[in-house]
Parts: structure tokens; C-alpha cells; sequence
């Protein structure tokens, strides 16, 4: 195994390499540099790699081992914060507050992280994955106020989760929530955590080996998916949904 990454070649269409060839320090650095253009980062999310890097660096390229998934089915919510969601006013939408998620994400201090890894040009090429109907945002509003937010790229039956926020505690925790209830609902059976976190364990993620996350991948990216804006299959739903196991999904709230 190299002990560098691979240096992508200026076409937006070349390969990747082979994920086997992902660094083991640091752990599933697979390649160096190209672009952040829709058909490359389409043709990564496909082969389970996905882009990461900070102001300052060339585009960094990742497929680590183990990954982090959620099964849609799986997010776990403690009972003492659904018990404080029958009395939520908060209300779910999606896909009407892509560039405020997105901005938020990348401005919301985290524990231990200095600056952000969304930078400028990230955002500007997830946004113009959202503007062609890959890019998706689930929203958590108190009123008008954006309190928390997730958003990530669908692609068949798959979705690439790529960051989560909270304006207001359990924001990001709806987010996730709500998001994994709608796409179980529409046939998609796994989200896509990337890497793992304290967190992210606790709110019922697994740890999968490459190779299983991999077959995964390919499997249900080769499904027919939903591509355009989600904003009408969500509408407004009420978060208080969430307060039981066994909750549905489907609008049911004014729209605003």
C-alpha cells in the first residue's frame, strides 16, 4: 500500500482509485485534488468516498474504515427528551432552508474544533448539488427561527449524511430524527455518517466494515431515487411526532 494519496487527474469524469488503496494513517485518505464539481462529487458518494479537507488545503478525498451508519429504523431518541417533545412547538420542512443549514453548519461552534472544514467553495458546490435536486436539507424551525438542521446528498436509495446543527438543544437530534422517519418511509434504509463521534454512538449509529458499507453502497445507489426538491413530500411536520418509537411520517402542519 502507497504510503500517499492519489493525485486526481483536472477531468471531472476520472475515477477514483480503488478505496482499498484509502491511507490507514490517517485513517481512509484516498486521494488529493481535482474539483468539487456535481458529476466528481456524485461519482464519489457512489464509490463511498467523500470530501474533507480545511481552508488552506487541496481537496482531500476520504473512505475510512469502519464507517459510520445509521440505520433509518435505528436513531434512538431517549425517553426523557421524546417525553419533552409532546409539549414541542417545533416544526419540520425540507428543502426550504438549504443555504441557512448549510451556513449554519459551517458556523456553529463545535467542542475541540477550531474553524470549519465547510468552507466557502464547499458550500457553493453542495449548493449547486441542492439546485439540481441531490443535495437535501431537513430544517427544525421554531416559528420562523432555523433552531437545527442536517443536510447530505440522496442518490438512489442512499443518503450521504454531511453535517447536523443546533441552534437550540436536540435542533440537530429532530433533524436526524425527523429525517430518518421520512426516508424509511420512502424505502431508504440507510443513512451515511462518515465518521464516528461519541454523539453520533449514542444516538443509535453502528460502526461497518468498508467492505459491507461498500456492497451497501452500490446496491442502493442503483435504485431508482428521488431527485428534485423534497419540500412537498415533508411539508410542515410537527416534531411532536417524534415523542413515540412508532411515528409516521407525511405533512400535517400548515405549510409556510
Amino acid at each position: 500500500m502507497s504510503t500517499l494519496p492519489a493525485l486526481l487527474p483536472p477531468e471531472p469524469d476520472a475515477p477514483f482509485p480503488p478505496v482499498d488503496q484509502a491511507l490507514r494513517q490517517p485513517d481512509g485518505l484516498l486521494a488529493i485534488g481535482g474539483d468539487l464539481s456535481p458529476p466528481r462529487l456524485l461519482n464519489a458518494y457512489r464509490h463511498g468516498i467523500f470530501p474533507w479537507y480545511s481552508q488552506g488545503q487541496p481537496i482531500l478525498w476520504w473512505s475510512p474504515d469502519p464507517r459510520t451508519m445509521f440505520a433509518t429504523d435505528g436513531v434512538r431518541l431517549g425517553s426523557k427528551f421524546r417525553r419533552g417533545l409532546r409539549r414541542s412547538t417545533w416544526e419540520v420542512r425540507a428543502d426550504t432552508a438549504f443555504a441557512q443549514v448549510i451556513q449554519a453548519c459551517a458556523e456553529t461552534p463545535r467542542p475541540g474544533q477550531r474553524g470549519t472544514w465547510i468552507t466557502r467553495e464547499m458550500r457553493a458546490a453542495y449548493e449547486r448539488m441542492h439546485e439540481l435536486g441531490h443535495a437535501h436539507s431537513f430544517e427544525v424551525f421554531e416559528g420562523q427561527r432555523l433552531v437545527g438542521g442536517i443536510y447530505g446528498v440522496a442518490i438512489g436509495r442512499m443518503f450521504f449524511g454531511e453535517s447536523m446543527f443546533s441552534a437550540e438543544s436536540g435542533g440537530s437530534k429532530v433533524a436526524l430524527a425527523a429525517l430518518a422517519a421520512h426516508l424509511g418511509s420512502w424505502g431508504f434504509p440507510l443513512i451515511d455518517a462518515q465518521v464516528e463521534n461519541d454523539h453520533l454512538l449514542s444516538l443509535g449509529a453502528e460502526l461497518w466494515p468498508r467492505p459491507r458499507f461498500l456492497a451497501a453502497v452500490a446496491e442502493l445507489t442503483a435504485e431508482p431515487g428521488i431527485v428534485g426538491s423534497w419540500s412537498g413530500r415533508v411539508g410542515c411536520w410537527p416534531a411532536t411526532r417524534l415523542a413515540e418509537p412508532a411515528r409516521a411520517a407525511g405533512p400535517a402542519c400548515h405549510d409556510p
